[in-house]
């Protein structure tokens, strides 16, 4: 049966205030590499719903949300499926056999804050490296005053960019090439966010 995703976890320590959960500057313990490893790529994390493919000889077999598997056929599922039939067309599942991991973003997940029309999945390790990452990382300090005030002030959606807006990106997935560990920050953990927070995760 494939896995499911990976949870990712915050490169910085969080701690509770009110009903919230905000980070600290203090490094959470084994994710240092965030901060020292030089080749640690920034992408932009989308705010849709994970979605995983499995290939096998070339051809998708089937298609999860987290562990639950999509019938082709579902009520209420439909825009999942509607999704990886746009990313085919975009040829962005040509994809070596295995489990493939990526975001479905769209009309009808999250209130479609890149508001594309119908749906679409992302892979997280062919698109999102190669047209989501962040050239801006490592060329300024990681402190965390620089990384809050970078992220209150200047981290836009390089995805909604492509389609010539601007508007806040929902955060980072720091992924390091070659382990493949990722780790993620939203800009509903400072402080200083003020409009709607996720849940504790």
């Amino acid at each position: 049966m494939p896995k499911d995703m990976p949870k990712l976890e915050s490169p910085l320590v969080r701690e509770r205030r009110g009903e919230a959960y905000l980070v600290t500057p203090q490094i959470a313990e084994g994710l240092d590499w965030v901060f020292t490893d030089d080749t640690v790529l920034a992408t932009e994390k989308l705010d849709g719903t994970n979605v995983s493919i499995v290939i096998d000889h070339g051809q998708i077999v089937s298609i999860w949300n987290r562990t639950e598997q999509i019938p082709f056929f579902k009520k209420g599922k439909s825009h999942l499926i509607e999704g990886v039939l746009e990313a085919f067309k975009k040829g962005y599942c040509d994809l070596p056999d295995g489990q493939h991991f990526g975001e479905l973003i769209g009309e009808k997940v999250n209130g479609n804050p890149h508001k594309i029309q119908g749906h679409l999945w992302v892979p997280f390790t062919t698109f999102c490296r190669k047209h989501l990452a962040y050239n801006s990382w490592g060329k300024y300090p990681k402190d965390f005053e620089t990384l809050s005030k970078w992220f209150k002030d200047d981290l836009f959606s390089l995805f909604v960019r492509r389609k010539g807006m601007v508007q806040p990106a929902e955060g980072i997935v720091f992924v390091q090439p070659s382990t493949g560990k990722m780790a993620k920050l939203r800009r509903d953990m400072f402080d200083w966010f003020d409009g709607k927070k996720h849940k504790m995760d």
